[in-house]
């Protein structure tokens, strides 16, 4: 037996949750499908840097109080390179802020504020096609944790189901998007130890690139570059801190014990459509960005402002205006933090095979930076987050 709904969500990520959220608070009705289980969705940790945009549409929209009241606001970040450390204040220069406050703590306020007004959210249900997207009736094809088989017919069906979901594939085809892959990747750690610093450290230094950030006052989080293929139980503990501390030169590292250690691959992607008929990408689907410029979770929100917009003019006015202009308009800053995700990767990073020559440079283009008040302010910008359009 076919279901029916208005918006079929297929995600229950960041966007997918938040989505249902607004719709929701216009009376649009919307089943969300989640492939894990709500513990991995709740447990899984990810980066925590939300822009002030992003808080206050959580806290605005009643979807996340905590995201505001339980956050670290922090008021800037240290570029740190030749053993000195330069602060972009955010504050003076922007008058914004940006909020430390987990992923997975997000979500599990959307969890929750979603299952508290009665949301149609399902775990464990694997979707396996979507069908008739050039309709106006696409229908999502899944199957349940029992293997029962699930078809849901909705007026539109949004793709928050990642890079490796089958919403991409549907809305792309075989052209899939634009993708660059970087030549390292940061190896991360987890350990139980108060902060090193009070704000984040970006430090490019000559044995590479490290960042020293903070997930809470007794758990810290601390990344430096390595090889994307490297091995992550390679390391001993005392190599790890050893190889953390000689990349922040003039900072004292705060060690603990250490509880996780992973590799993250840098990857960008932005799909060559973002819409196909009534079928439409929201999230990581859509896009993926590095983690340097703390873009991924934020763009997200941004794609959703839009769309949730644009549906509600769709479901409830019968104007298609503005989901006929959601590509372009999302697209647009998509692309600017691309490029502001990448100027911030490679101006940290050392290349492979880099000279010389190449690594003066790059202290000239930190140096452009932090002596600039122009320069300063590109990067606190976009750092926090440009308006969000609605």
């Amino acid at each position: 037996m076919t279901e029916r709904t208005a918006v079929a969500i297929i995600g229950a990520g960041p966007a997918g949750l938040l989505l249902a959220h607004l719709l929701d608070r216009e009376g649009i009705a919307s089943i969300v499908l989640e492939s894990r289980t709500r513990e991995e969705v709740e447990t899984t940790i990810r980066a925590g840097i939300l822009e002030q945009g992003t808080v206050e549409i959580l806290r605005d929209s009643g979807a996340s109080t905590r995201a505001s009241d339980e956050s670290r606001r922090h008021e800037g970040i240290e570029l740190r390179f030749d053993g000195e450390g330069h602060r972009i204040d955010f504050a003076a220069t922007v008058g914004r802020s940006v909020y430390l406050y987990p992923q997975h703590e997000v979500l599990k306020d959307l969890i929750a504020a979603r299952l508290s007004a009665g949301q149609d959210l399902r775990f464990e249900v694997k979707v396996t096609a979507v069908a008739d997207a050039e309709s106006d009736r696409p229908r999502v094809i899944a199957t349940a944790a029992d293997g029962a088989r699930i078809e849901i017919e909705a007026d539109v069906v949004v793709g928050a189901d990642g890079s490796r979901g089958v919403t991409r594939e549907t809305v792309t085809g075989a052209h899939g998007g634009y993708y660059r892959e970087y030549p390292f990747a940061w190896f991360g750690v987890l350990c139980e130890a108060p902060p090193s610093a009070h704000e984040l450290i970006y430090s490019n230094s000559p044995e590479g690139f490290a960042l020293i950030s903070q997930r809470s006052p007794t758990v810290q989080r601390m990344y430096f570059q390595c090889e994307p293929d490297e091995d992550p139980d390679r390391f001993s503990e005392r190599e790890l801190w050893d190889m953390l501390q000689a990349r922040v030169p003039g900072t004292s590292l705060h060690e603990g014990p250490i509880f996780q250690r992973d590799v993250l691959r840098f990857r960008s992607f932005v799909a060559h459509t973002l819409r196909r008929g009534r079928v439409v990408l929201v999230g990581d689907a859509a896009h993926t960005v590095p983690p340097t410029g703390a873009k991924g979770m934020n763009l997200a929100v941004a794609d959703v402002v839009l769309l949730s917009d644009a549906l509600r003019a769709l479901l409830t006015e019968g104007d298609a205006r503005l989901l006929d202009a959601y590509p372009e308009r999302a697209l647009g800053r998509i692309w600017k933090a691309q490029h502001f995700s990448w100027w911030m990767t490679n101006m940290l990073h050392g290349a492979p095979g880099a000279s010389d020559f190449d690594r003066r440079r790059q202290v000239g283009e930190l140096r452009s930076v932090v002596e600039s008040e122009h320069g300063r302010a590109f990067l606190a910008e976009a750092y926090t987050g440009w308006p969000l359009e609605r």
